[in-house]
């Protein structure tokens, strides 16, 4: 799932038995394999500046923006726009997401407190995993495109995230061994929330997820109270459409 701003609107692009390895760390890279000379401090920085400007805020989260080798996560040929705010092409039809929705769909996710227990759907190339990852306490993330996942999977490696656990699977069905979830991030619109990953949030977790046709999305927030669920709408996206089955 990846994103750019469309006028007042967000776009997006991302479809979603193993597990990814390595503990938290600074992600620090080797940085000779990609984006030589594009991945300093100061461009970093600007992209960050470019976050809080659009009214993002929270510093935990602004602090992974800075700090996850994006470049890592796109073809070496567009390394040198891996720290622009724009989605980027990956392959399969599918794109890395723009910085900002990562930074928002993240922040909305936080707010309330972190949670223990994270189901993504849709892995892609990593990037939302890697930002994602430190600032909870485990992350178990589906991605139907299997390529994509070996892809991601050897990048978070490198990166040492050890809390990761990755499979090959239909976003649709969640992953019930490991609910239930005080968290969940959707990379994917469905038309509406399946009721398989609804029964896999625990009460009191949050769902962020785009929801609507690819003519008309809103980004939304559920949050499970016993067995009613709460919505707020956050604006309007654009996202591909949730698929079902394997890739």
């Amino acid at each position: 799932m990846r994103w750019s701003l469309r006028g007042n609107g967000i776009s997006g692009a991302r479809n979603g038995n193993a597990s990814a390895a390595g503990g938290r760390n600074d992600h620090g890279v080797s940085g000779g394999r990609r984006g030589i000379g594009m991945t300093s401090a100061r461009t970093r920085e600007r992209l960050v500046q470019r976050l809080r400007d659009q009214g993002l805020s929270n510093p935990l989260v602004l602090e992974q923006i800075r700090n996850v080798p994006r470049h890592l996560f796109v073809d070496e040929a567009l390394a040198t726009r891996a720290y622009e705010d724009t989605a980027l092409p990956i392959g399969y039809g599918q794109t890395i997401s723009q910085p900002y929705i990562v930074a928002r769909m993240t922040e909305c996710l936080l707010e309330g407190g972190a949670p223990r227990r994270v189901l993504e759907i849709g892995t892609g190339c990593g990037y939302q995993t890697a930002v994602l990852a430190p600032l909870v306490g485990m992350v178990f993330s589906i991605e139907r495109i299997g390529a994509l996942l070996e892809r991601a999977r050897a990048r978070l490696k490198e990166l040492g995230l050890s809390n990761v656990h990755l499979r090959h699977g239909d976003g649709f069905q969640g992953w019930q061994a490991h609910a239930p979830y005080d968290g969940m991030l959707m990379a994917a619109a469905p038309m509406a929330i399946p009721e398989a990953l609804l029964a896999q949030l625990a009460p009191g977790g949050r769902l962020v997820a785009p929801v609507g046709s690819e003519t008309g999305q809103h980004l939304v927030r559920i949050t499970r109270r016993g067995d009613d669920f709460h919505t707020e709408t956050l604006g309007r996206v654009s996202f591909v459409p949730l698929l079902k089955g394997l890739g």
